[in-house]
């Protein structure tokens, strides 16, 4: 009988060993800031209007309170990822909690708009810190395999959980206790996490340190905040300003320039030739597009059902807090999955399920369909899931622990790449294209369904040649 090569191999089927209590004491640490800093991308949104007419924010100056934690949360990633390599994981996750909890008490008790900005700015910077240490920590401290695979269960599972909560509970909070409260929530995790974190976390540190590639540190940074600044401009003005132009060429500009400079390097922040590894490139780009994707069918879901449907801020969070639910059940799951099929095949079908359960969206209607919209972005969050975690182990494996920051580092890119390019991309079109915001809406899906399916076919092709080649 002929032997399938159309993708790696599948685990062994036997059950995964359990965790003990030191480890799911890690565990719960390394996952809860996690789970805080995803909590901390959707818990403001719909407290926006409320802070405001409180701080005397114009509608239009809104945008910053987005962008001033997006532009250091993503530019930083990579370089931290790197300096956690070379000085210690432990040291610099235990410096980023500390950074996000003061952050947070500054936003909380911010007294106008530049304290507040300031406060959204350094919570940033601190998640730029903890997620790439996070993820390393978590997959140097669970070695590759089943136990891997748990961690990244659990790991993505509170990720999801974290941008649905975070909806849900700024709905309620903001009503009852005021938008400060939801602030407030994130220093109160961060009192909860930074104690237990020096006892449990194990250090790191490399055997022969070899000097920080400054020159590429300085491009990719750059290159990152101008893309990201951008295009989350972008999402409010459109592509025409001037400056949204400016710094997006210039972005683009910095990144090629950090290619070559990366290229020449004794000790570059980015091996080139990991990024060659086509489980690497292509599991990124599996990870990008359903981050992107997942992320846009969110916002023009949250406009329908506002909009068109005149749901209220909590009647939304409420319709999207069945993801929450679904995605539970899917953490549970897909490692399980992972353990039969494999992860790679496991993110192929992932990319497909999203895909066709967002195109089952096409269906809302002008006067109903708030059913169909929770039913049907549930399911596509389930895969969603599937994808994020899949990706995450398709991109760690076989890395060496002395490189996990850099992968992982390259992972949580992705991810907040991901996240902030999707909404300025075809976010724009639910409010532009069409004679209604219905049409608008029902475009962007149908675009959505279309990149997310043909993604997954080419992820496909892209890890069968790896497999051959293996």
């Amino acid at each position: 009988m002929a032997t399938d090569t159309s993708l790696p191999a599948a685990r062994g089927t036997a059950p995964p060993p359990g965790l003990d209590r030191r480890s799911r004491l890690i565990l719960f640490v390394l996952c809860a800031a996690q789970f805080m800093v995803a909590l901390d991308f959707s818990v403001l949104n719909v407290a926006l209007p409320d802070l405001g007419r409180d701080l005397g924010l114009s509608r239009s100056a809104l945008q910053w309170a987005v962008t001033a934690f997006a532009l250091p949360s993503g530019g930083f990633l990579l370089l931290f990822g790197r300096i956690a390599d070379l000085y210690g994981r432990r040291r610099l996750f235990l410096a980023g909690l500390t950074v996000f909890g003061a952050a947070s008490l500054l936003a909380t008790f911010a007294w106008d708009p530049v304290s507040f900005l300031a406060g959204r700015a350094l919570q940033g910077l601190g998640a730029a810190v903890i997620v790439p240490t996070g993820m390393s920590l978590l997959t140097t401290t669970f070695p590759e395999g089943p136990l891997r695979d748990r961690a990244l269960g659990i790991s993505g599972t509170l990720l999801s959980l974290g941008f649905t909560i975070g909806m849900v509970l700024g709905g309620v909070m903001t009503d009852t206790l005021g938008w400060r409260s939801t602030m407030g929530l994130l220093a109160l995790f961060t009192l909860i996490v930074l104690p237990l974190a020096p006892r449990l976390l194990p250090e790191s540190q490399a055997p022969v340190r070899p000097r920080l590639d400054v020159p590429g540190a300085m491009t990719v940074t750059g290159g990152l905040l101008a893309v990201i600044y951008a295009l989350s401009t972008a999402a409010d003005r459109g592509f025409g300003g001037t400056d949204v132009l400016v710094t997006l060429v210039a972005g683009v500009a910095l990144l090629i320039v950090f290619g070559v400079v990366e290229s020449r390097s004794d000790a570059p922040l980015m091996s080139l030739p990991m990024l060659r590894r086509r489980t690497v490139a292509f599991g990124n780009l599996g990870g990008l597009v359903t981050f992107s994707m997942m992320s846009t069918v969110v916002f023009v879901l949250t406009l329908y059902l506002q909009e068109t449907l005149g749901l209220s801020a909590f009647g939304t969070g409420l319709v999207f807090g069945v993801q929450g639910v679904v995605s539970v059940f899917a953490g549970t799951l897909v490692p399980k999955v992972i353990g039969r099929i494999g992860a790679h095949r496991t993110l192929v079908f992932s990319l497909l399920g999203q895909g066709v359960f967002v195109a089952t969206l096409l269906g809302v209607g002008p006067e109903s369909g708030a059913l169909l919209a929770g039913v049907g972005v549930s399911l596509a969050s389930m895969c969603h899931l599937g994808a994020i975690i899949s990706y995450g182990v398709t991109v760690t494996s076989g890395v060496p622990d002395g490189e996990q920051g850099l992968a992982t580092g390259l992972v949580t890119t992705t991810q907040q790449v991901g996240v902030t390019v999707g909404i300025p991309l075809l976010g724009v079109l639910a409010t532009t294209a069409g004679p209604s915001l219905l049409d608008g809406v029902r475009l962007v899906l149908a675009i959505d369904a279309g990149v997310v399916l043909a993604a997954g076919l080419l992820v496909a092709a892209g890890l069968r040649a790896a497999a051959r080649r293996a």
